[in-house]
């Protein structure tokens, strides 16, 4: 289940790529990560994003997957990604 939480996290720049905005991505990820935001806090903060109860459900239990690790992992999920936003390759974005 890591390693599809790693893909899924290194996957997640090429948003910036797109131009969809790289801000909105890192706040989405933020909030996935800091363990004192709830499931049902996240869906809320994410409403406007969420076309139904299945995205709602997928959203709810992938902020599972975070709550169910260790601080230090999450914080390592967290140095990873401020690595990736800061690489040459998003950094322009």
């Amino acid at each position: 289940m890591k390693l599809v939480i790693v893909l899924m996290l290194t996957a997640l720049p090429l948003f910036c790529y797109a131009g969809s905005g790289c801000e909105l991505i890192e706040y989405l990820i933020d909030k996935t990560i800091d363990p004192t935001e709830s499931k049902s806090q996240l869906i809320a903060d994410f409403q406007q994003f969420i076309p139904g109860p299945i995205t709602a459900n997928a959203l709810g239990n992938f902020k599972q997957c975070f709550l169910n690790q260790s601080n230090d992992t999450l914080s390592n999920v967290a140095l990873m990604m401020d690595t990736i936003y800061n690489s040459p390759q998003c950094a322009s974005y």
